[in-house]
């Protein structure tokens, strides 16, 4: 059966990545119209036809990521309008995401309501990269494929050959995330016990595992403030860990005053995706940025030629 013509349109939050991903496809970036009107109500309207084609739209969480996300509606109802066959979502970076559950009283699941939002608008299939909690792929009432980005990291620590390692987890609930991390460099795994009295506060009070003299990776989704991997690198460096110690995170969040923080901190080299556009404002000594531009074509194109996902994750 003869395939729907493929269409790769890109909203405005990272156009670098979009343009990333369509060189490795070989496929022309299509044009989408972006505008707002003098009340600040966006408008937005594919340059030419998508009836019946494939149509793969780029928006990350960026700066903004309400404007973001708004933006990423209007253009699906757009293409949608407009008689596209099939839609396909690809969000490198899922706002919301963090709002997973219902931790105290009267708290709202945004990263629920967010893919309602999706499919009401007209998402046929969702993919993101490194969800908050894998369980929030039951959000979606769509397909929803939910890359794991562990690969891509191990890949890049293995050539640096850094003796005697050690995986640590910034806290409990990555624990998971953090030992199949560790079991692909072939590293041992620590564990630090914290707390969160406040949005973006985070206390230390226990590593479990012994870290000393252990050249450590901290191993994370994302970095918002870094007031949690600020304190953890402390903590490391109280408990004797050797001088290298290093940052993994696929979303580079860089809320203010993460840099400062991270730049003061004293880590060997911070390791992040470009899920997120880093601006060169937010850009420091030690910073490595790795691009999930390859992955995502890969992916694409796969889903695309409806062959397996999961064979390009291994």
């Amino acid at each position: 059966m003869a395939q729907h013509p493929i269409k790769f349109f890109s909203g405005s939050s990272h156009p670098e990545l979009a343009k990333e991903i369509a060189k490795n496809m070989k496929v022309k970036l299509s044009e989408m119209e972006v505008s707002r009107f003098a009340c600040g109500e966006i408008y937005a309207k594919p340059k030419e036809s998508v009836r019946g084609c494939d149509v793969f739209v780029l928006q990350t969480a960026s700066g903004n990521v309400n404007e973001d996300l708004m933006e990423l509606f209007i253009m699906i109802d757009a293409l949608k309008r407009s008689f596209a066959y099939h839609i396909h979502v690809v969000m490198p970076h899922y706002g919301y995401s963090r709002q997973d559950r219902v931790a105290t009283p009267r708290e709202p699941i945004s990263a629920k309501l967010v893919a309602d939002l999706l499919s009401a608008a007209g998402a046929g299939h969702v993919i993101a990269l490194k969800l908050h909690s894998d369980q929030e792929q039951g959000f979606f009432n769509v397909p929803m494929d939910n890359l794991d980005t562990r690969r891509l990291f191990a890949d890049y620590f293995k050539k640096k050959k850094i003796r005697n390692l050690m995986v640590v987890s910034p806290d409990a609930g990555g624990a998971k995330d953090a030992k199949k991390f560790a079991d692909l460099l072939g590293a041992d795994l620590a564990i630090i016990h914290k707390s969160r009295p406040a949005h973006n506060k985070a206390e230390v009070h226990h590593v479990i595992g012994d870290v000393s003299g252990r050249n450590c990776v901290i191993f994370d989704d994302m970095i918002d403030t870094a007031g949690s991997v600020a304190a953890a690198v402390k903590a490391l460096r109280s408990h004797g860990a050797a001088d290298e110690v290093y940052l993994a995170a696929t979303h580079a969040v860089f809320s203010d005053p993460a840099v400062e923080r991270l730049s003061g901190a004293g880590f060997k080299e911070v390791v992040v995706t470009n899920t997120i556009p880093i601006p060169k404002e937010k850009q420091f000594r030690g910073l490595k940025v790795l691009s999930v531009a390859p992955l995502l074509s890969r992916i694409i194109r796969n889903v695309y030629e409806s062959k397996s996902v999961t064979t390009v994750l291994q």
